[in-house]
């Protein structure tokens, strides 16, 4: 029983083929040798992985290949098949979806990215601290798409007002030094043009202008300039590094908690608590060396840190501080619906982080075991936010049925919500548990895990840091969530086979493919602030090779330590040997997690 190489030619459909597909089509064919029903599953896994990475087809069409495919090669029967695309970890997923929405709608993400940059000043590497923080906060809970699209704005006003006009900038840069006085200087105004001036602080301005040779101006630019793309470049990168300390703040950790459920279903270490109580400090962590590598990389950190001059720079420093502070009173007083909102998203953080954080006992206990998930909850709090009005009731209107009452307006209609969700995520992820079904039932994970058994004899903190360094480099070139669903089942059955806790090798995976730093395709969040037009593919490269080292150290670190203990990555677990039962357990190492 093997599928022997049959050229397959397909006269109404192969000429209207991408020639790249067709010849996929005819290789894929050759190579499968192996037993029927793995070999066919092999054939949809590299059919999928073929065309999420090339994206010959629209990711969310591709993800729905296995409802084709499946059941017509008799991989797997729909009823099986079809559930997979709204488990429980796609509930969750759209309530974390619904939830930004509501915080979107009402304006609240710009008061807290605000705030935070009125604490912690305008001196560059300070403002490039508040960006990062701002961001990777705003990521956690909103998607990293949005919450750069939201922050770049924001950034560029402020470095408007800190630096003046980009392309004056850019021509004062260029400026050479002429001893004759010959060059003409075109000198900036301080605050942006949006910021009307007085007369007399014009003046001032020209003066000091004037009193500088075209070689100081030159230096003055080019500083000003890299200090412009550290601010552009920190905020994708803090969008992407946040996104790990929920599992809502990207579709990569639902991935891991979505096959966990479905390859360990024993296991129930992975929850919304348990996750933050470990990928937060993490986050934490990179975060702050990556403020400290982008301040160092793009003149942020220097003597004024914490040093007060009173120069050019202190002079705009003190106006991009005026801007902030006048960009928050423009906010006003928080109102009914934004306090409503905020209230909302607490409720909906603590109810998700207390059900069961594992250290203590969480309020699950209060009902029948197994039947609340991080689900449940989600979706009661979002369906409040569909009822809840959006301005302060009137008290008197229940004394009185004929006095005026004000105008009844949710906090969120299903209109904005069907405007804001991006469904096609929801199908990848989706496809994703497809796939990761079929090849667990169709014994692909098996046969995959007993030819990586070679890799027993690696140390296991080394295949720690290679899985790791793996999974970033190629999802460098391809979508993070298709990656995870491509790898996820192998590493698994890999762990399987070398007697490791699964855990160990899965979560440095999930959390290593959001570290995509070095190329503007790599995730849109770098697509965004690559098409600001100011960061070159060489700045990107530079910056993020060296933000791939950091992250996979980070996670190496926080793995071997707290991680860890937490899990009990030291051990082989009870619920990850069911599904070692067709492995003979004489024929596996023991492989041991200790450093």
């Amino acid at each position: 029983e093997y599928l022997h190489y049959q050229p397959i030619f397909h006269p109404f459909i192969d000429p209207f083929l991408h020639p790249s597909i067709q010849f996929f089509h005819q290789y894929i064919h050759y190579f499968i040798l192996q037993p029927c029903r793995e070999g066919k599953c092999l054939y949809v896994v590299l059919l999928m992985a073929f065309f999420w990475c090339t994206e010959a087809l629209p990711l969310a069409v591709t993800a729905m290949l296995p409802v084709c495919l499946f059941p017509t090669m008799g991989i797997l029967p729909s009823k099986k098949v079809c559930p997979q695309y709204f488990l429980e970890t796609n509930f969750l997923f759209l309530s974390g979806l619904v939830m930004a929405s509501a915080i979107e709608e009402w304006g609240l993400h710009k008061r807290i990215a605000l705030k935070v940059l009125k604490i912690v000043g305008v001196k560059p590497a300070w403002l490039i601290l508040g960006m990062m923080l701002t961001s990777s906060f705003l990521s956690m809970w909103l998607s990293n798409t949005a919450t750069t699209a939201m922050m770049l704005p924001i950034a560029n006003a402020i470095l408007e007002s800190l630096f003046g006009d980009l392309e004056t900038l850019k021509e004062n840069a260029k400026v050479k030094n002429d001893p004759e006085g010959q060059s003409q200087v075109k000198l900036h105004v301080l605050p942006s043009e949006k910021h009307t001036l007085t007369g007399d602080d014009r003046a001032d301005g020209m003066e000091r202008g004037d009193q500088r040779s075209p070689e100081e101006v030159r230096k003055e630019a080019e500083y000003q300039l890299k200090v412009w793309k550290g601010f552009l470049i920190c905020i994708p990168y803090a969008a992407s590094i946040g996104g790990t300390a929920t599992l809502t703040g990207t579709a990569p950790n639902l991935i891991l908690i979505g096959q966990m459920k479905s390859y360990f279903p024993e296991c129930d270490l992975i929850n919304f608590g348990s996750w933050f109580i470990f990928a937060f400090p993490l986050m934490i962590i990179f975060l702050f060396v990556a403020w400290i590598w982008i301040s160092f990389l793009y003149g942020g950190l220097n003597t004024r840190l914490c040093i007060n001059k009173h120069d050019d720079r202190a002079a705009a420093e003190a106006k991009a501080r005026a801007v902030i502070d006048e960009d928050y009173k423009k906010l006003g007083p928080i109102n009914f619906a934004e306090g409503s909102v905020s209230f909302f998203f607490i409720l909906f953080a603590i109810l998700l982080f207390t059900r069961d954080p594992k250290f203590v006992t969480g309020w699950s206990i209060f009902f029948n075991k197994g039947y609340v998930s991080d689900a449940v909850t989600g979706v009661i709090i979002i369906s409040i936010l569909f009822f809840f009005p959006s301005q302060r009731p009137s008290l008197r209107w229940w004394f009185n049925p004929r006095a005026s009452n004000t105008p009844y307006v949710p906090l969120l209609s299903w209109k904005r919500v069907q405007e804001c969700v991006p469904w096609n995520i929801i199908l990848l992820l989706g496809g994703g548990f497809a796939m990761a079904k079929g090849c667990e039932e169709s014994g692909l994970a098996a046969w995959i895990g007993g030819h990586l058994q070679p890799l027993a004899q690696v140390p296991p903190a080394v295949a720690v840091i290679l899985i790791t360094a793996f999974i970033a480099c190629f999802t460098e070139f391809a979508s993070n969530t298709a990656t995870i669903i491509i790898f996820l089942p192998v590493i698994a059955e890999l762990a399987i086979r070398v007697k490791v806790n699964p855990l160990y090798f899965m979560i440095p995976a999930t959390i290593g493919c959001s570290y995509a730093f070095m190329l503007p395709v790599s995730t849109p969040p770098n697509s965004i602030a690559f098409a600001s037009g100011h960061l070159m593919v060489k700045d990107m490269v530079k910056t993020g090779f060296m933000m791939n080292i950091l992250g996979i150290v980070c996670v190496s670190l926080a793995m071997n330590t707290w991680g860890l203990h937490m899990f009990t990555l030291h051990t082989y677990p009870d619920w990850a040997r069911p599904l070692n039962s067709t492995v003979p357990m004489s024929t596996v190492a023991p492989f041991n997690v200790t450093m």
